[in-house]
């Protein structure tokens, strides 16, 4: 059976750090707290499950933060989680069956973030992390802001997830980190220039960040999935900024790089003929949303929502402004599948079921 080590960088963790810890260490064989300058008790709490705390001045690169908590770590594997994070009970059991069977030849092993979750708990957004790494690869973590840990070798795909449950947003920290790059004349990858597309978005400089993913999108170096989403996320950005005309370029611009559509570029494509009351045209693209498969073993961001319950819902309502009440309760059905205690679902079935003389549930 293999050993972890978990390493983890915090500050002013205090909420949250313990609810992390709780989740894991019965499981790892080494607690690794790299404190970045705490000032309440985050260190306090963590040594109630550790003596293995060091202390790194913050110098603005998350990066070189994860590196020096990764120098501390000594079993075979190393694991590494954010103070918000979290394993719920079914990912806990099954990172202790994956401890006592791994293969040690493996280098790296993924696994889900669930990064959002609904009040519903279904999962909101999902990418592949490398979360598991042998220690003796002496893998480095890249970049400042939103890096990324360069793995190469033996790696596989586990059916793990780790769950962020974040309760507060630091608005503008990873902006200015990307704001020191451009003043220190840093040159940016296509990569930077995605992620920094996505903070200027999250922070409203919307006319910034079509920039930055235009940037993105013309060079022809990056991550092609980057550039499906630069695409995306910028079509976002037109519809916040009341431009639906470029919003439908952009989606369709996404078909350059993923070549058949994606359900998060469908559903919002059909969206955009609903705004317009094209009912028609939008159930023709949210159909075509329902008929995607979320791929397990894709590492770029999903939105399972796209593939599942919304593209239903709106079907609904669409066949609802189109007068064909028995496809509208169909597609509302559909919905409820996922999302049973949705008000809206509930709504949309006593008003149908009343409209096509449907005999209420008992």
């Amino acid at each position: 059976m293999i050993s972890i080590s978990l390493c983890m960088i915090v500050k002013d963790e205090e909420a949250l750090l313990a609810r992390c810890l709780d989740t894991v260490k019965d499981i790892v064989d080494e607690i690794n707290i790299v404190d970045t300058g705490s000032t309440d008790r985050t260190v306090e709490i963590a040594k109630e499950y550790t003596d293995r705390i060091f202390f790194f001045e913050w110098i603005g690169n998350f990066g070189a933060a994860r590196n020096e908590s990764f120098k501390y770590a000594t079993c075979d594997y190393i694991l590494f989680l954010d103070a918000d994070d979290v394993l719920l009970e079914e990912d806990q059991r099954k990172l202790k069956e994956l401890k006592e069977t791994l293969d040690p030849s493996v280098d790296s092993v993924s696994m889900y973030y669930d990064a959002g979750t609904d009040e519903f708990g279904n999962v909101t957004l999902r990418y592949r992390r490398n979360r598991l790494i042998k220690r003796s690869r002496n893998f480095v973590w890249k970049g400042d802001a939103h890096q990324y840990l360069e793995v190469y070798g033996n790696v596989i795909n586990a059916g793990i997830s780790v769950t962020h449950k974040k309760e507060k947003h630091s608005v503008g920290r990873t902006l200015g980190i990307y704001q020191k790059k451009i003043d220190r004349g840093d040159e940016f990858s296509p990569r930077d220039h995605f992620y920094y597309g996505n903070e200027l978005r999250e922070n409203g400089h919307y006319e910034k960040a079509i920039e930055s993913y235009d940037k993105n999108i013309s060079m022809a170096e990056g991550w092609i999935e980057d550039k499906v989403y630069a695409c995306i996320n910028k079509a976002d950005c037109y519809r916040f900024l009341g431009d639906t005309d470029n919003e439908l370029k952009s989606l369709f611009q996404t078909l350059q790089f993923s070549k058949t559509p994606r359900a998060e570029a469908a559903s919002r494509i059909g969206y955009n003929f609903q705004v317009k009351e094209d009912y028609e045209s939008a159930v023709y693209w949210y159909d075509i949303a329902t008929k995607q498969k979320a791929d397990p073993n894709q590492w770029s961001f999903s939105y399972p929502a796209y593939y599942t319950w919304y593209p239903h819902l709106q079907m609904c309502l669409c066949y609802y402004r189109l007068g064909n009440f028995a496809k509208s309760y169909y597609h509302n059905e559909q919905a409820r599948t996922y999302r049973p205690e949705d008000q809206r679902i509930v709504n949309n079935k006593v008003l149908l079921e009343e409209k096509l003389g449907i005999e209420k549930e008992q």
